[in-house]
């Protein structure tokens, strides 16, 4: 199954709950635009990272570097702009850096619920563009224990991917333990051949246990995230234009310099207490970042940041009265980041915030459906400072910021097939340290950078308009949206050379606007045939700027996103044969069971909507990319003993760069005049499930 059927298949999902809006609340009656990747379209997915496998939903992209991290893109803004929660809190990773991707192990992910647009109410500053929520995978049914293995392999990069997992549900202790790893060398493209840097290991498990009672639950859960990707720099020999090559086989798993190596630790403890007239929830969250960048030595880093992050989160979610359904609460973090490495890039810092809420949804009659709320947030923030070789590095400064936000939306139910959604949503972000304070050399960036410490927070006021239908062969969707941001944080040149070789860029701040929209069609003639096509597109521009600097960095060119699939075998068929003794059935088992075949085609359009000054960006031209894809449940006896898929990406071994890939703006090749790296060739996957059931 491929992941743009849950754009379409709304009879299905409309009767899901969502979790990432307004409380608890049926998909069908959430104003706020919210997509929902369902577990079995993330393990028919191919991808390098988590990221990586929810980025062709509709309005969501992904800025990467090389094959091992990406950031998620929600309508065309990323960075401290989308939150993303794991195991129930945010994920805090030093996410502001261009090469620092997102932590988390994809084979612990069951579901994803990805909500567009402001969501301030519920997550406090920085879910400006949106929320990206990581569901793991559900707990055992009663008195069962189940087993699970995956494996993949990928041609391109020979990636090697196993994952186990474990979890029982015995009388109402739950647990679960789960390990997986992943290693790939150089991917390679028909330009570039292989691309030095672009390997990588991950490492990663997960431990939970706790109680499921009548009462309610509590669980404990650790995890441990360990990254360790290759950096790509791009430099080329001056005389032929290949990429310099280290010593090392290009189909070499180990890591060479320069490299990153990046460890994530996270205890988590959630708790959920049910009342006579709802429930009450209280999540306590410890994370650890370490990310380290090793330049000259393999036992030496030169830049070592250590993040410590306390998040709390305390909420009361009744049940409906009088038609009401309402929640409160009050959620909040401290961090303390430290530098242990001999490069300074921002300064040692500490933060404390905290944010009170309160949220309600009321049905109006037989079709319409309010929801909305207010929000107060505030945050404090200090930096301190640091005289290095008697001069000043950093002055010690602290900065506090307040918040309010809110939205209020409605859901028309005009027919059983037609929904009307409107919604308006204020949004709130405020400087982070690297904005307010960086004084040094961005490797990631190939610059220097410095902060304004007067910068103020972001404000954006975003309205949505969405329209829906569905009837047994024909879906459609249609999502329109409109975001005015003040004080929108960028990046400027200025005319000074403070570090040899590195142009020197100091952050500020204008007004912006971004408009755009989602379009969706899914015919289905017959049942097991679909034909879905999907575009997106977004226009973000900076206001009062001049031609060359209008339009923000980094937007995603128009995507249109096509698929056919066929539907072969759908579930055992039992018929009577009339020769045999009277009420005996015969059941006629399929080996191959959910049986598909489809071929897509990803085609982006010419972005031409560039950040031209300083020769920030280029235009990128129009490419598409050709896939082909399968999988099947195999069954014996009537049970499923394994899922089997295959996915060709890039079929056509397309030569393309992303306009999100950072790599396209690295070295130029003296002998063909390209600029840049590009992006992965023909890739293809084969990926194998094994599920153990115990049974009751």
């Amino acid at each position: 199954m491929d992941s743009t059927d849950v754009f379409f298949r709304h009879l299905d999902l409309n009767e899901l709950t969502v979790t990432g809006v307004t409380g608890d609340t049926k998909l069908k009656h959430s104003a706020t635009p919210v997509t929902i990747v369902m577990p079995q379209v993330l393990r028919a997915t191919a991808s390098t990272n988590v990221i990586d496998a929810i980025a062709h939903q509709p309005g969501i992209s992904q800025l990467t570097t090389g094959g091992s991290i990406s950031k998620p893109i929600i309508r065309g803004l990323g960075y401290n702009r989308v939150v993303v929660i794991s195991e129930a809190v945010r994920q805090e990773g030093q996410q502001w850096g261009d090469e620092h991707g997102v932590e988390i192990d994809g084979s612990s992910v069951g579901s994803v619920e990805i909500l567009k647009g402001p969501a301030s109410l519920m997550y406090g500053s920085d879910a400006m563009a949106g929320v990206v929520l990581m569901h793991p995978q559900p707990i055992a049914a009663e008195g069962e224990v189940n087993a699970n293995v995956s494996s993949e392999y990928q041609t391109n990069n020979g990636l090697l991917g196993l994952s186990m997992s474990l979890d029982g549900n015995q009388k109402g202790f739950i647990w679960s333990a789960s390990l997986s790893g992943r290693k790939a060398h150089a991917y390679q493209n028909k330009y570039d051949g292989y691309v030095p840097g672009s390997q990588f290991w991950e490492r990663s498990n997960r431990l939970m246990a706790g109680l499921n009672k009548s009462w309610g639950q509590s669980r404990l859960t650790f995890t441990a995230y360990h990254l360790t990707p290759g950096i790509v720099e791009g430099e080329r020999d001056a005389f032929t234009g290949e990429l310099l090559r280290s010593s090392a086989s290009p189909k070499s798993y180990s890591k060479s310099l320069p490299f990153q190596q990046v460890k994530h630790y996270k205890l988590v403890w959630d708790n959920t207490l049910n009342l006579p007239s709802g429930y009450l929830k209280a999540i306590m969250g410890y994370q650890q970042n370490r990310r380290q960048e090793y330049e000259e030595s393999m036992d030496e880093c030169e830049l070592y940041l250590k993040l410590h992050t306390i998040t709390y989160d305390l909420r009361y979610i009744t049940d409906e009265f009088s038609g009401w359904k309402m929640s409160a609460g009050i959620g909040g973090m401290y961090q303390q980041s430290v530098n242990n490495g001999e490069e300074y890039l921002v300064p040692d810092s500490r933060l404390f915030d905290f944010g009170l809420y309160a949220t309600a949804t009321r049905p109006l009659g037989q079709r319409w459906t309010l929801n909305g709320g207010l929000r107060y947030d505030h945050r404090r923030l200090h930096g301190y400072g640091l005289v290095e070789d008697g001069t000043q590095r950093f002055t010690d400064f602290s900065r506090h910021f307040n918040g309010l936000t809110g939205s209020l939306g409605a859901v028309c139910n005009i027919s059983p097939q037609f929904n009307l959604r409107i919604n308006l949503a204020r949004g709130f972000r405020t400087p982070n340290m690297s904005e307010l304070a960086s004084n040094g050399v961005h490797e990631g960036s190939i610059r220097y950078e410095i902060g304004t410490n007067t910068l103020k927070s972001e404000y954006s006021l975003q309205a949505d308009l969405g329209l829906d239908f569905s009837s047994p062969h024909l879906s459609a969707q249609l999502a329109l949206f409109a975001n005015r941001i003040d004080n929108y944080i960028f990046t400027h040149r200025i005319p000074v050379e403070i570090e040899e070789d590195y142009l020197t860029y100091a952050y500020t701040q204008g007004d912006a606007r971004l408009i755009g929209f989602e379009a969706g069609l899914d015919f289905h003639p017959v049942h097991s045939l679909h034909f879905s096509n999907t575009f997106s597109y977004v226009d973000a521009q900076l206001l009062h700027a001049s031609a060359d600097a209008k339009y923000l960095p980094f937007t995603p060119a128009p995507r249109w996103m096509s698929e056919l699939k066929w539907e072969l075998f759908h579930h055992s068929h039992i018929t009577v044969n009339h020769h045999s003794q009277p009420g005996v059935h015969h059941v006629h088992r399929s080996l191959f069971n959910n049986l598909f075949v489809a071929i897509g085609l990803d085609s982006y359009l010419k972005q031409t909507h560039i950040y031209q000054a300083d020769d920030t960006e280029t235009i990128t031209p129009a490419y598409s990319l050709l896939r082909l894809s399968a999988g099947s449940d195999l069954h014996v006896r009537g049970r499923k003993i394994a899922e089997l898929y295959v996915t060709a990406d890039n079929l056509l071994d397309k030569a393309y760069q992303s306009h999100l890939s950072r790599l396209k703006y690295a070295d130029a090749n003296s002998v063909t005049g390209r600029c840049g790296v590009y992006n992965m060739g023909r890739n293809v996957t084969f990926k194998i499930v094994v599920p153990v059931n115990s049974g009751k």
